[in-house]
């Protein structure tokens, strides 16, 4: 063939700066782009294989070489799949034959700047002008007799393309890379971003680095090339052929994460769409920890993005995991999804999947799925808050864990206290500062479940929504309530008088004109003090935590009220007496209600310390001693 030249049929001079313009953020993505059109090049090859119309020679494989110059400054992609004649470059490179590409290029040349804009023509190989000044191709067809073909393209609207010598089957592209882009001949930046796009695609690939190719330290064998991909990830077998270790291993070695997963769900599915995958139940060190993981999406093992909300529900985002599907509606270039109502059906059978591992395990293994709930029980809340089909599916293997250690269900708990206080649950969000509390209600053979997530407060709140008359009521914000004696009119009017006189006490020795004073007879006279907060406040309160409200906290606390025991003999001294112990007192019983509740801050923590050892020295009598 002698050589020819001519103008891409598509007007290049508008086209080739709107794709450096759509990538920019994301220029490295080129890479992955090349790469992916060797493995399908691979791919026609072998099917060509099987169907007996090629084959391929026993001592080679099959694979694709990345090679970088850092001193020419070039990088090469060298693949040994099917190869294309002349006839095949000119429709495929030059002739860049896309319905409505014209009219697009016509609509677009001035939003360049818009996101995935080369979607629409799923130019793939011309990613790489993103990078290069110049780029050729060497290409020799499989087919019988074909003529290997060189061809050229500075970037703009002229190519050139002449008989080339190859005289190996496959395609090597050669980018002469531009000076801002320098960078993609480092072997180390290479190998990074073939990491993150091609850990798992389905060839073999090789890097090489041409400045340090046979070089080996003095006295140290070579060492023996392995390619830098794994082409049968865990994903793509059978459940059945992995073992415990390698979804352990797995999945350290995707997220760099120490810690072992709780368990997994393995997705396999092939009809009536097809799609793999590993998703990791990741065990969280405290409740505060980001509720953030990470699902990657795969296309036949070529990398797509991190958390595409359209295919991944969204609360299933807080797992960490790999989703492959073929079957996904892809712009040709990969780089985005194509509006489809089919992407949905995969978001609903994957939450379907979830569901049913999880409530097939809470029927069949409730053991172990007792063990994991204190950590996975973050995950399946936050799933029921943001998607009613999965919280449905769940409902009745959502657990909770009572004072006792015993896990029940919803309607476990509504039974457990349904003779004195029907449709209610008390919970506790702290067994240490609850611990007066929880002893108190088991006296009193009243049950409470642990709800000590942060996400809690949201969770219970649309339980209520759900269940209409059901209502969460916290230990501490029920107690007047559950713990108070009968009183005749009469004597509470009484009662209130007293606490009118010793509320207004306090609000003088505190400083704070908010606080509001009970007392009242409680059927334990040992209890003296206990401060009450209502429930709605105190769900505010953890909500606005939740939220992450950049605003001063005080605004939502409230003081709450403080509850003294008439029964009690120091409450019914201070009821009467007026001196400076009684005002101690006063104050001591209401910090030793606030520590039911919250911690004191450090200044009440040094009053309520200093204040401790004058009562003991007055009780002790040992400053008499002294004199």
């Amino acid at each position: 063939m002698s050589t020819e030249k001519g103008t891409l049929s598509i007007n290049s001079d508008n086209m080739l700066p709107i794709i450096k313009k759509w990538l920019y953020s994301d220029h490295d993505i080129f890479i992955r782009e090349l790469i992916s059109n060797g493995c399908d090049a691979i791919t026609k090859l072998r099917k060509l294989e099987v169907m007996g119309e090629y084959h391929f020679p026993q001592d080679q494989k099959f694979e694709i070489r990345v090679i970088a110059n850092p001193t020419k400054k070039t990088l090469k992609f060298i693949d040994n799949g099917i190869g294309m004649t002349a006839d095949e470059v000119k429709e495929y490179i030059n002739q860049i034959a896309f319905s409505g590409a014209e009219a697009f290029l016509k609509e677009y040349k001035d939003k360049a700047s818009e996101d995935q804009i080369i979607g629409h023509f799923g130019l793939g190989f011309y990613s790489a002008f993103m990078v290069a000044d110049k780029v050729t191709i060497e290409t020799l067809s499989f087919k019988e007799g074909a003529q290997a073909v060189y061809w050229e393209c500075n970037g703009g609207s002229e190519f050139e393309m002449r008989d080339s010598d190859k005289d190996t089957i496959g395609t090597e592209i050669t980018l002469y890379l531009n000076e801002d882009c320098y960078e993609f001949s480092n072997e180390y930046r290479v190998r990074e971003v073939i990491n993150k796009y091609c850990s798992f695609m389905p060839e073999e690939i090789y890097f090489v680095n041409t400045d340090t190719v046979g070089k080996t330290e003095e006295g140290k064998e070579p060492e023996e090339e392995k390619p830098l991909n794994d082409t049968h990830p865990l994903w793509t077998k059978h459940p059945n052929e992995c073992s415990e270790e390698e979804y352990k291993e797995f999945y350290r070695k995707v997220f760099n994460d120490y810690r072992d997963p709780l368990f997994w769900i393995h997705l396999n599915m092939d009809y009536p769409f097809n799609l793999k995958g590993i998703l990791y139940f990741p065990k969280l060190t405290n409740q505060y920890e980001s509720l953030e993981g990470t699902i990657k999406l795969y296309n036949n093992q070529v990398f797509i993005a991190d958390n595409i909300k359209e295919v991944i529900p969204e609360f299933l985002l807080l797992l960490k995991g790999v989703i492959d599907c073929p079957d996904l509606p892809l712009n040709v270039s990969r780089s985005a999804l194509q509006n489809d109502g089919f992407v949905t059906k995969i978001a609903d059978y994957i939450t379907k999947k979830v569901a049913d591992r999880l409530s097939g395990m809470c029927k069949t293994d409730k053991e172990n799925y007792e063990k994991y709930w204190d950590d996975i029980n973050p995950f399946i809340k936050y799933g029921c808050l943001r998607d009613e089909k999965f919280c449905d599916k769940m409902m009745d293997y959502i657990l909770f864990k009572n004072i006792d250690d015993k896990y029940l269900t919803f309607k476990e708990c509504l039974e457990e206290n349904k003779e004195k206080h029907e449709n209610t649950i008390f919970y506790v969000t702290d067994k240490n500062l609850q611990g007066r509390y929880i002893d108190m209600y088991r006296e009193a053979k009243l049950d409470a479940v642990y709800l000590n997530h942060i996400i809690d407060a949201s969770f219970i709140s649309m339980l209520e929504a759900k269940n209409e008359g059901v209502k969460f009521l916290r230990v501490d914000t029920a107690l007047d309530k559950v713990f108070t004696k009968r009183t005749s009119k009469k004597d509470q009017e009484a009662l209130d008088a007293k606490a009118e006189t010793i509320r207004d006490r306090l609000r003088g020795l505190l400083k704070n004109e908010k606080l509001e004073v009970k007392i009242q007879n409680l059927k334990d006279k040992n209890i003296s003090s206990m401060l009450t907060v209502s429930e709605e406040s105190k769900r505010m309160e953890i909500m606005a935590v939740q939220m992450g409200l950049d605003m001063d906290m005080n605004m939502f606390k409230t003081p709450g009220t403080l509850v003294l025991n008439a029964n009690n003999d120091l409450v019914k001294y201070l009821m009467d007496a007026q001196d400076e112990n009684a005002d101690m007192v006063l104050e001591q019983l209401y910090d030793l209600a606030k520590l039911g509740n919250e911690p004191l801050t450090p200044d009440e923590m040094s009053k309520f310390i200093a204040r401790s050892n004058k009562i003991m020295v007055l009780l002790t009598g040992a400053d008499k001693a002294q004199e």
